[in-house]
C-alpha cells in the first residue's frame, strides 16, 4: 500500500466537497448519487447497502444539520481506491455539534470518483 497525500486529498475533496454541499441542503437523492450502487453505508444507526438506504438516512436528518470535515489521512490501496480518514462535525440548530471520525473508501467508477464504504465512529471524549 502506497502512502500519499496531495493528490489523493484532491480526490477526497472533489467527491465530498459535493458530499458537504448536498448534505447542507438536505438533498439526500444527490448525497446519494455520490455513492455506488452496492456502497456499504454505516452512520450512527444500522448500516446498510446500496444507495436507497443512504437517501433514507438522510432524508430523516434534521432541516439545518451541516457537515464540516478535515482530511486527517489518505492512502492509495490500489490504483482505482482512495482510502480517506476525516474528522467530520455535524452541526444542528437546535442541539449541539457532533463530532465524529469517518473512514471513506472512494473507487473509480465509468461515472468518476464514487464513495464504496463509509464507517463513522463516535468517540466522544477525543480531540
Amino acid at each position: 500500500m502506497q502512502h500519499t497525500t496531495e493528490a489523493d486529498e484532491t480526490i477526497l475533496r472533489s467527491v465530498l466537497d459535493g458530499w458537504k454541499a448536498d448534505v447542507d441542503r438536505h438533498r439526500p437523492e444527490r448525497v446519494a448519487d455520490l455513492f455506488t450502487e452496492d456502497a456499504i453505508f454505516q452512520g450512527l444507526h444500522p448500516y446498510s447497502v446500496g444507495r436507497p438506504g443512504i437517501a433514507a438516512y438522510y432524508d430523516a436528518q434534521p432541516l439545518g444539520m451541516t457537515a464540516g470535515y478535515r482530511v486527517l489521512e489518505t492512502r492509495r490501496p490500489a490504483d482505482d481506491l482512495v482510502l480517506g480518514y476525516l474528522g467530520v462535525d455535524f452541526s444542528f440548530t437546535d442541539r449541539p455539534t457532533v463530532a465524529v471520525k469517518l473512514g471513506v473508501l472512494l473507487r473509480r467508477t465509468e461515472r468518476g470518483w464514487a464513495i464504496a464504504h463509509y464507517q463513522v465512529s463516535r468517540l466522544d471524549g477525543t480531540p
